[in-house]
């Protein structure tokens, strides 16, 4: 790592490694088959199903770069995704439904909640730094509760979609699948890149030993603190696609469940790695469309599926696939 002369976060994008690569690939191909294979099927709730698996996906991913690779548990990060999609709903509200608009407003206005609040949780650490994104989080859905100029707490309708240069561009169902297609993929290329380049290591270094880090001329806060902007700005992303989607805005979306069910589809599909965060974003967005059809407490079942899982060892479900794969390989 470069010394103090050189600490600032700066982002450098490095070569694509293989092993990014080719999950990436294949993460694209396996949601690209979805609405063909629907159509063939007579399923159309399918797209709605998966664009809504891609929508959290993005999230989540998001999430990772804190809790995987920054070691930063956030129980306030639906609160990014409550700020992009009401900002994309307000922006509709006054009659401005232009993407090129509500797209950056979304992103951005997630960043600038991100960074005026993260200036003051990185000020904390552990138990304490959970507790105050939730703070932070519930502070955000009672503030949206209390707009009642849009909705308050019944929430807000959108007048349709957003347009593309007047363009209706996401009217169909299909259309919405494959942007979020096209944001997902976007999403997994930059955090990959990010956590390959200097950024990611000196905030994997951060989360390993801060004091270390510190030693050899980095500021960590500084390295921590723009990650946090980052993950909001993605949860902005995951905000606006939310919004386009249902074509509706819920406080219910800064909620502090919203931002558990996050925490255990990162967990679930294996903290630290990208690709895990999809897979925990599927797997538990599929159970819930499951089990949901086999009784209202469907979590009652899933809570035990969820605790094998973790004592099955880390990794989640990512690590648990490998090792199956190398068991059937041996075999």
């Amino acid at each position: 790592m470069e010394g103090s002369k050189d600490s600032s976060p700066v982002f450098v994008p490095p070569a694509c490694k293989p092993r990014r690569v080719l999950p990436l690939l294949s993460i694209v191909l396996a949601f690209a088959l979805v609405p063909p294979a629907a159509a063939l099927a007579g399923q159309h709730y399918l797209v709605d199903l998966f664009t809504r698996m891609m929508i959290f996906a993005i999230a989540a991913m998001g999430l990772d770069l804190l809790i995987g690779y920054g070691g930063l548990v956030s129980f306030g990060h639906g609160a990014f995704i409550g700020v992009g999609a009401y900002s994309v709903g307000i922006l509709s509200a006054e009659g401005v439904n232009e993407i090129a608009i509500s797209l950056p407003a979304a992103i951005l206005a997630s960043m600038l909640f991100a960074w005026v609040t993260g200036i003051v949780c990185l000020k904390t650490k552990g138990a304490s730094f959970i507790m105050i994104t939730l703070a932070f989080g519930q502070m955000a859905y009672f503030v949206a509760i209390s707009l009642a100029a849009y909705g308050g707490d019944n929430g807000l309708p959108m007048n349709g979609r957003n347009t593309l240069a007047g363009v209706h561009i996401l009217k169909s169902d299909v259309a919405l699948f494959y942007a979020a297609l096209l944001f997902l993929a976007g999403t997994y290329a930059a955090c990959a890149a990010m956590v390959e380049s200097r950024f990611g290591r000196v905030l994997r270094g951060a989360k390993e030993n801060a004091t270390r880090i510190a030693a050899i001329g980095f500021d960590a806060k500084r390295f921590q603190l723009a990650a946090y902007v980052i993950a909001g700005g993605i949860g902005g992303l995951s905000g606006f696609l939310l919004a386009n989607s249902t074509e509706f805005v819920s406080p219910a979306y800064m909620s502090w469940q919203r931002s558990g069910e996050l925490i255990v589809m990162v967990i679930l599909g294996g903290a630290g790695m990208l690709h895990g965060a999809i897979l925990g974003a599927c797997a538990y967005l599929l159970a819930e469309e499951l089990l949901s059809g086999i009784t209202e407490n469907w979590k009652v079942i899933f809570g035990p599926i969820l605790v094998l899982v973790v004592l099955s060892g880390s990794g989640g479900l990512t690590a648990l696939a490998g090792r199956l794969k190398r068991g059937l390989g041996r075999g």
